[in-house]
């Protein structure tokens, strides 16, 4: 029998939470959504979900932490297989690039992204936010090769979240089609 808490029920209450937080906080961000909505939107209690994270800035920071997990995993996933001299840089960005659209095509982690990016005034959130673009700069750096590809990474990953957020790739306008490369 496993230890209290650590049940299989357990670890999908948590990943339940995990889910609902990163969809309620993508919608109205860390200052706008309540932990009582969280906790309605799994079908806990509110004090349950204080047993689990201390108070709302824990909870966000602890979501940042699994959003920076889900980024690392499906980059590294989706990156050509090394054959010897590994993928070329262009193929390797590009690679990189489908694998982070993908991972924002519904909008709800690029979304909840932002708002963490905005909440980093915060000690617990301003910590896991800069724990996550360090993971990422490491994990892009292996894939990629070198500090002039993350650069490269960070920069193109900045116009794609303004062409997903902004549903550009739906606009049938001049500046839209720059934007989008279309």
């Amino acid at each position: 029998m496993p230890a209290a808490g650590t049940s299989t029920k357990s670890d999908e209450r948590r990943r339940a939470i995990m889910a609902a937080a990163v969809d309620c906080f993508a919608q109205k961000g860390f200052y706008g959504t309540t932990t009582h909505e969280i906790a309605e939107w799994v079908g806990i209690s509110q004090p349950y979900l204080y047993r689990l994270y201390p108070n709302k800035e824990a909870l966000f920071a602890a979501v940042v932490d699994h959003v920076s997990v889900v980024m690392t995993d499906t980059l590294v996933a989706h990156s050509p297989a090394s054959g010897g001299a590994g993928p070329a840089p262009e193929a390797a960005l590009d690679a990189a690039r489908g694998a982070y659209a993908a991972l924002v095509a519904d909008r709800s982690i690029l979304r909840f992204l932002m708002h963490a990016n905005c909440a980093a005034g915060e000690p617990l959130v301003g910590q896991a936010v800069r724990r996550c673009y360090a993971k990422q700069v490491d994990t892009v750096r292996q894939l990629l090769g070198d500090d002039d590809a993350v650069r490269r990474w960070f920069g193109a990953g900045m116009l794609d979240n303004v062409v997903a957020v902004l549903g550009l790739a739906d606009i049938d306008e001049p500046w839209a089609h720059v934007l989008t490369a279309r």
